[in-house]
């Protein structure tokens, strides 16, 4: 059986991804097998910037990020299905995820990404349940 958390330590753990993200973190989105955490990037299909301030305070054992700002030109086609959040260094790996448009932790308008067309978030939650 897995482990089950109070609420104040779910939520302690999801505010340390938004100390880790820092200020104006990236958000890149790619096509291709998500590798192993942290692993080689696949195709870079968008790259967005997240919030000054990444996320408010978790709630509930969930982190909900603030706005993203929009990828207004896509770097090329293909379908989403996986993202990384960067620090705003460009190279610090902070986690990885998946993408869908519904019921995943990063939510798009679409999952497929036309080159130099707009890529939009609709939300992106990120969840520290028990099971």
């Amino acid at each position: 059986m897995a482990l089950g958390y109070n609420a104040t330590l779910r939520n302690t753990m999801l505010n340390a991804i938004t100390t880790a993200a820092g200020a104006s973190a990236l958000l890149r989105i790619y096509s291709g097998s998500r590798p192993a955490t942290g692993g080689t990037a696949t195709t870079l299909l968008a790259q967005l910037t997240c919030n000054a301030t990444f996320a408010p305070a978790a709630s509930g054992g969930v982190l909900t990020l603030n706005a993203i700002a929009d990828d207004s030109s896509a770097d090329a086609t293909g379908t989403a299905s996986w993202f990384r959040i960067v620090k705003s260094d460009g190279t610090t790996h902070v986690l990885d995820g998946n993408v869908g448009t519904s019921g995943s932790d990063l939510n798009l308008t679409t999952t497929s990404i036309v080159a130099a067309q707009p890529v939009s978030v609709t939300s992106f939650t990120i969840s520290e349940g028990n099971p």
